[in-house]
């Protein structure tokens, strides 16, 4: 039988590097000795309050059908947080909560893009991004950063890159893999390439409330720019809520109008009773949000400070989130080998980054989703394999 060419599109390249992530996960069923640190699943609970409030709704009979673009409360409680934050005027009429920003993501690409159009994306990039943008037949024209300026975003190579069927610049601030976040002077010169060229700016911000002591800017709060951006979060990473599958975009209104016409053709809804769960996640500061931010702090810190150590490994370390890129180039191994012989010999998961793109090549992406003992065992593991390599100096 026959399928759709649509299909060819969605199996992006970079869909088999969760392969050795699916290994080390069926391994660790099994009872394996092994630690995972290839996938951003926080290890922290879901704040209780949240969870409280969301037991409470479905004890209620809160599940019947919810309206298409999300409660109208907790669009006016996203509008109000997201205003506060960017200085730009917002109201629920702005928003549509969304399954996770994955859906986020491929609702902005079938409303935004056409066969044929480019969307430049600054590189390294999620794995998702590759089969997310080509779905409505677009063509992605990479960006590389260099490791040897943290992964951070060149905005002179984005303006290089544009061209008359450039339709829009998508990225991530923070970024995953890198942790690298865009500062304001870059995000105001690619604004002012947006604007020159009239291009819309997808902004990727799920990692937005796990910074490190950086601030964070979202360019759609820019001047002139609310009215081109789609910005898309999520509490999954923030609230320790991967598996609620809750996110959002927030875009002009005539934007909103189209998801809310995709939505009655696919999600048509999400479950009432999680959103009152996520309308206490934005309406109260909750302690538990801050100690898993200083967590993932006090873990990079300590990932990088054991690291750093080994011959032949450099830490890239990130400015925000729960990953840091590792530099194995000095081991001689490519970033493939590396990943593959460090768990075949210690039992630690680490992801091979090339998958985010070839400018991430040499590099593996580690996670910062364990415990402290855990990690430091990890970082002893990822030592001794490396010191074991015959052009290591031990």
């Amino acid at each position: 039988m026959r399928f759709s060419p649509l299909v060819d599109r969605l199996a992006g390249e970079g869909t088999s590097a969760w392969n050795i992530h699916y290994r080390a996960v069926a391994d660790r069923r099994a009872g394996r000795d092994v630690i995972v640190l290839s996938v951003g699943d926080p290890d922290f609970d879901t704040p209780a309050a949240i969870t409280e409030a969301t037991i409470a709704a479905l004890r209620a009979g809160d599940t019947h059908y919810s309206d298409l673009l999300g409660l109208e409360e907790l669009r006016a409680a996203i509008a109000r947080r997201h205003q506060a934050k960017t200085g730009a005027a917002t109201t629920e009429d702005n928003i549509a909560v969304m399954a996770g920003a994955q859906c986020g993501l491929f609702v902005s690409a079938l409303c935004l893009l056409a066969p044929g159009d480019e969307v430049i994306v600054p590189e390294p990039m999620y794995v998702t991004y590759e089969a997310t943008l080509q779905a409505p037949g677009a063509r992605i024209v990479r960006v590389a950063q260099r490791p040897e300026n943290g992964f951070h975003l060149n905005p002179d190579d984005i303006a290089r890159a544009i061209t008359p069927r450039t339709r829009a610049i998508y990225f991530a601030t923070p970024c995953n893999p890198t942790g690298a976040m865009i500062p304001r002077a870059s995000l105001e010169r690619v604004a002012e390439l947006a604007k020159k060229h009239d291009l819309w700016v997808v902004s990727d911000e799920v990692y937005a409330t796990l910074t490190f002591g950086q601030e964070h800017v979202s360019i759609g709060g820019l001047p002139g720019m609310a009215d081109r951006t789609v910005t898309i979060s999520s509490l999954s990473k923030s609230h320790a809520m991967t598996g609620w599958r809750m996110g959002w975009v927030v875009a002009p209104t005539a934007f909103i109008d189209h998801v809310h016409n995709l939505s009655m053709a696919m999600l048509y809804g999400l479950p009432t009773f999680l959103q009152r769960g996520a309308l206490v996640a934005m309406e109260e500061d909750l302690a538990e949000v801050e100690t898993m931010r200083a967590t993932y702090q006090r873990r990079r810190d300590i990932a990088a400070t054991r690291l750093n150590q080994i011959p032949g490994l450099r830490c890239l370390t990130p400015d925000a989130g729960m990953f840091m890129m590792l530099d194995v180039r000095g081991t001689g191994l490519s970033a493939g080998e590396f990943s593959n012989r460090l768990y075949e010999a210690e039992g630690v998961a680490v992801l091979d980054a090339t998958a985010f793109g070839p400018s991430a090549a040499g590099h593996v992406r580690m996670s910062f989703v364990a415990d402290d003992a855990s990690l430091e065992e990890a970082c002893r593991r990822i030592a001794a394999f490396t010191r074991s390599l015959p052009n290591i100096a031990a």
